[in-house]
């Protein structure tokens, strides 16, 4: 049985999402505050932590790094009231597998969590859900200049080493293994943040620009109103 621990300090929202998780067939434990909830992950595996960011004596973006910082594969799903665009990246780019605003519908929380607990430890480990085509893959992949190993999850650009977040690994191998076609922004913000939807915000483009700064000029090129592509003819 799978096992949750669910971080909320309003009581009727915690005692429901208990009694609807464990009808769901998880077992579950629930804590109210950010310090109880660090302590519950040190003592318990917990296959998904479901995290309020409003939270007495620690805020949830604190717990959800000092989480996170113990064990890169663990899986956190946010859930809360504070929507805006700065919060959702910003816990995204820490590591949260998924951010669901408040309020919410129970049956979209149920699907998000059963998706998120459904993929690889892999690819928990790898940043979140950073999509499909980071597995299976063998070989080093070089176009002109630019060698990915996947292996090793390293970068070089002209015989240079460059370092690469787990996400920007993530996107630049996908467009990569897609060199010469166009990724639109809808086809990466799932294969690469694993969305079924558009959070709103501008994070594909944040980290195209981040890639861009390591890559070099002329490497990704932006398809106007449809997405990017990696160009194949550089270097």
């Amino acid at each position: 049985m799978q096992r949750l621990l669910i971080v909320d300090d309003e009581d009727r929202i915690c005692r429901f999402l208990v009694r609807a998780m464990r009808a769901a067939g998880y077992e579950v434990d629930a804590v109210g505050t950010g310090p109880a909830a660090l302590r519950a992950a040190e003592t318990r595996d917990y296959d998904l932590v479901v995290l309020d960011l409003m939270l007495p004596g620690m805020s949830g973006v604190e717990v959800l790094r000092q989480m996170l910082r113990g064990g890169t594969d663990r899986r956190v799903l946010v859930l809360s009231a504070v929507t805006d665009v700065e919060a959702r990246v910003g816990c995204l780019e820490a590591g949260a597998v998924d951010y669901m605003p408040k309020p919410f519908a129970l049956a979209e929380l149920l699907a998000r969590v059963r998706s998120r607990l459904r993929a690889p430890p892999e690819l928990v480990a790898a940043g979140g859900a950073v999509g499909r085509a980071a597995v299976g893959f063998g070989g080093e992949i070089e176009i002109g200049e630019v060698r990915l190993d996947p292996r090793r999850r390293t970068l070089e650009v002209a015989g240079e080493r460059r370092g690469l977040s787990s996400r920007e690994y993530a996107l630049l191998l996908h467009m990569m293994q897609r060199a010469g076609d166009v990724c639109t922004r809808e086809e990466l913000l799932s294969d690469v943040w694993g969305y079924s939807f558009d959070p709103g915000s501008n994070i594909v483009e944040v980290y195209v620009r981040r890639l861009r700064a390591k890559l070099g000029a002329g490497r990704i090129e932006t398809v106007r109103n449809v997405g990017y592509s990696f160009v194949t003819g550089t270097g």
